[in-house]
């Protein structure tokens, strides 16, 4: 494959998804990072010119103010766009739907995150189950962590004939491991008020044939979240088969209590002595030992990590919206490789 001419890429917002972003471009054969964009002048920014990154200020004030913190900027977010052939905004939630009108004016196709509701861009991407709906469009919204596990896990069951309904509670974070000195829950647990959470309503926007309804609770801890389900099948299946199924995703990685991953701290620490940046989980790690079958019913859990999961949607919705590629198994392999998905329980 020729890749002489790379996509120019620009980040909006240089934070928790942000620089995974930046970080995950800068690996791919196709791409080229035209440079990052923030707000900050702290140690934030510093980080992106330690890795030579292009940094923009937002707006001329940005701009100044980091340059008085003797940041070396190259200019406002106007001046990026005009070097980039896409914008991917992980600013934070709301503001890339402010910025929405901005990117149109300019005619610059555009990424936001799951923060933004779905009628933002009127598509919504996980590269498994949407990516040919968003070829040839100007933008695409790539959904939240925990609807991105969702939408990967009852895909691979749907692609193997099995699914009929699931019903999911999911245990969620309190908030972002390096912002948990500022604020969150300790010594409680707080329902979401409505029943189905929203992520269940999320994935169908993705893939509206789907029959999911979600429950979700805020715990006090910030590694990552943790979904419990229960799905009626179309027919009795063994173990072995739906393990099969789930295996069929590469983003499915298959881990074993019984081989010491028994907490989300030890699933991180694992993804350290892989030499994962950040400890970067890419995949939903789903117990596999845990995994129960009764009849035509499947138990199962997994672990998302909130930082990590999308990184790779958004990279493969970077490929749609471009042309890089036409099809989600292309992408998705490139992508893979880029990053070292794959490696996880193919045992």
């Amino acid at each position: 494959m020729d890749f002489r001419e790379k996509i120019r890429v620009a980040v909006n917002g240089y934070g928790v998804i942000g620089k995974r972003v930046a970080d995950a471009v800068t690996l791919q054969p196709d791409m080229t990072l035209a440079g990052v964009c923030d707000v900050a002048a702290d140690w934030r920014p510093r980080m992106a010119l330690a890795k030579g990154y292009a940094l923009f200020g937002a707006m001329a004030e940005h701009a100044a103010a980091m340059r008085e913190a003797g940041l070396e900027v190259a200019g406002t977010l106007g001046e990026l766009l005009s070097r980039a052939d896409i914008v991917v905004d992980c600013t934070p939630k709301r503001v890339a739907a402010a910025n929405v009108e901005a990117y149109r004016k300019r005619g610059i196709r555009f990424i936001v995150q799951g923060g933004e509701k779905h009628g933002v861009t009127g598509h919504s991407f996980v590269a498994e189950s949407s990516f040919a709906g968003a070829i040839g469009r100007d933008s695409t919204r790539v959904v939240s962590c925990n609807t991105t596990s969702i939408v990967r896990t009852l895909t691979a069951l749907k692609r193997a004939g099995l699914l009929a309904r699931a019903r999911g509670t999911l245990l969620r974070r309190a908030t972002d491991p390096w912002e948990s000195h500022m604020g969150g829950i300790m010594n409680t647990l707080v329902p979401e008020a409505e029943i189905p959470s929203h992520q269940g309503p999320d994935a169908q926007s993705v893939d509206p044939g789907l029959d999911v309804v979600t429950m979700a609770v805020k715990v006090p801890e910030t590694l990552a979240h943790l979904h419990y389900w229960s799905v009626q099948m179309t027919r009795a299946a063994s173990k072995d088969e739906v393990l099969e199924a789930f295996r069929a995703s590469s983003r499915i990685a298959l881990i074993r209590m019984g081989d010491g991953l028994d907490a989300l701290n030890a699933v991180k620490e694992m993804m350290a002595d892989m030499g994962r940046p950040h400890d970067n989980l890419y995949e939903v790690a789903l117990w596999q030992d845990m995994l129960t079958v009764q009849g035509d019913e499947l138990f199962y859990a997994y672990m998302v990590d909130n930082q990590a999961i999308v990184i790779p949607e958004t990279i493969d919705a970077i490929r749609a919206l471009t042309g890089l590629a036409a099809e989600a198994p292309a992408s998705m392999a490139l992508t893979d490789s880029a990053l070292g998905i794959g490696a996880i329980g193919r045992s």
